[in-house]
This record gives structure tokens, C-alpha cells and sequence, in this order.
């Protein structure tokens, strides 16, 4: 598969549902997949994030962040 093309619906749900992508898991590592937010392991759940995309972690800093400053606002 060409890394530009969109991978089919078969595709990605084999790749969600393939243990080698989950970290313990939780956390979902999958080079091969350039979703930034796929679906979790229980689709009802939501999305999480793949890892193993490099704005990953980016949004995990920028999200972090975020969580510092309004915290500070409510303390004060």
C-alpha cells in the first residue's frame, strides 16, 4: 500500500484489532497507520491516540499543557 493512500475499513480494523499495535494494551503504536486519533480497541469508547505518528506528541504536550495552565487559574 502506497504511505499516501487511505487504507480501506478492512484494513484499519485488522490493524485495531491486531495486539502487536497496542502497547500493555493501552497505548496504540502503529507506524503504518498516519491516523492521529483512531478508534479505541472498543470503538464505543472513542479514539485514542497512535503513538506512533510524530505529531503525537506534539498534541500530548499542547493537551498537558493546557491542563497546567487552567489549573493554575483555578487555584488562584
Amino acid at each position: 500500500m502506497d504511505h499516501n493512500s487511505k487504507p480501506d475499513k478492512e484494513t484499519r480494523n485488522e490493524w485495531n484489532n491486531n495486539p502487536d499495535n497496542w502497547i500493555w494494551g493501552l497505548f496504540y503504536f502503529n507506524p503504518k497507520d498516519n491516523r492521529l486519533f483512531p478508534p479505541k480497541k472498543i470503538k464505543e469508547l472513542g479514539w485514542t491516540i497512535n503513538f506512533a505518528n510524530p505529531n503525537s506528541v506534539f498534541v500530548v504536550i499542547v493537551v498537558i499543557a493546557i491542563l497546567l495552565i487552567t489549573g493554575e487559574y483555578v487555584k488562584s
